[in-house]
């Protein structure tokens, strides 16, 4: 295993001193290393992480240096417009040095939505013309050999890191979150003051984990649930689309503060088509709480200017028991005419026994799908 430290100091030899990305599971350890030992100027958290490659770019024209990307390797996805047509040899040729998470690696069991995105990581990048090496017991000279094609090409280099690479760190600067509501009691209230043919909408994470063991619990089944394991950011707009169909159904999503500002974009269009059906809730721990508790910018801006400013309705601030069973029973009585959002301010953390939904995502599409009277 590396020590994150001796890591990131090779980098540091080798000239790489500014960092940006989206945390990851596999990288926890390494970002709170860097959390805690880099300057808030050089290393950005990074809204996804195409904007974390952008910000790169940026790095490198104002400094002439290399930049280092950090991600799970599902935020490829996110990363391949810039990474080709800004950074490439055929575009600005600007160099790069990422550091990928490789969730769902062929052999190594893991959640479903890791799957696919396991398989094709290594291509994906063969694909984009991007050199690559995974991480191993000679990583010195790996690092050594990645900061050399970086800069003898100006080019980009991938370092791809398998479960298990890195030695534990703890991150030091932990954000400081000490409201009195737990996300997990927070989704509580709101299942329980849900009407009986709502439909929910879940982001990725600890939230449709926290749901579905609720609904387990309650004996509800979850028919009304489409737990959106992966495509972190895009729950609201899954959300929309099916509002938008089905306006003689309730649809309520389950956010994130960082999947909310992942895509933030998305507000805006569900602000402009402003369905009276749609609730959009979101729990909101200033942390990607999932992959190591890195802060998010989510308790710092007015997610509730950002709302109205974007065409929602009726816009509600929460941050006890009381205040948000007020406010659901306000979304549940109150003739509004347009999109309702509820901010629920809550602390970090999660339940160290949480488990994992146990249909599969074709059988949580097929229950929905049936409820709403869809084709399957």
């Amino acid at each position: 295993m590396i020590e994150p430290k001796q890591f990131i100091e090779r980098l540091r030899t080798g000239g790489v001193e500014f960092f940006a990305g989206v945390p990851d599971s596999l990288l926890k350890n390494l970002c709170a290393y860097i959390t805690d030992n880099v300057s808030r100027e050089n290393n950005i958290i990074a809204a996804n992480e195409g904007g974390a490659v952008a910000l790169a770019a940026g790095y490198h024209l104002a400094t002439g240096k290399t930049g280092c990307v950090y991600m799970q390797n599902s935020g490829e996805g996110n990363a391949v417009n810039p990474l080709l047509s800004l950074m490439d040899a055929d575009v600005y040729r600007m160099p790069l040095l990422m550091i990928i998470g490789w969730r769902g690696e062929p052999g190594v069991h893991d959640e479903p939505q890791h799957v696919k995105q396991g398989k094709v990581t290594l291509s994906l990048l063969e694909a984009m013309g991007i050199k690559y090496a995974v991480l191993d017991e000679n990583w010195e000279g790996q690092v050594d050999e990645a900061l050399r094609v970086i800069r003898e090409t100006n080019g980009i280099f991938a370092l791809i890191v398998r479960k298990g690479t890195f030695e534990e760190y703890k991150l030091q600067n932990q954000v400081v979150s000490d409201w009195a509501l737990g996300r997990e009691e927070a989704i509580k209230i709101v299942v329980d003051k849900l009407r009986e043919d709502d439909i929910v909408v879940s982001t990725t994470g600890m939230i449709s984990r926290e749901l579905f063991e609720y609904r387990e619990a309650k004996n509800q089944g979850h028919a009304h649930d489409f737990l959106t394991v992966g495509s972190m950011g895009h729950a609201s707009q899954i959300a929309l689309g099916i509002a938008l169909q089905k306006p003689e159904r309730r649809v309520v999503v389950f956010d994130g503060d960082g999947a909310l500002l992942m895509h933030m974009g998305g507000m805006a269009i569900i602000g402009d088509y402003a369905p009276k059906n749609l609730v959009h809730i979101v729990f909101n721990n200033g942390a990607h709480d999932s992959v190591g508790g890195q802060p998010t910018v989510g308790q710092m801006i007015d997610v509730e200017a950002i709302a109205k400013a974007v065409g929602y309705a009726d816009v509600i601030s929460v941050d006890s028991q009381m205040s948000l069973m007020a406010a659901m029973n306000h979304v549940n009585c109150a003739v509004i005419d347009g999109v309702s959002l509820i901010n629920v301010n809550v602390r970090k953390g999660n339940r160290k026994d949480l488990g994992r939904p146990t249909n599969s995502p074709q059988e949580n599409k097929r229950l929905l799908m049936e409820n709403l009277g869809s084709n399957v």
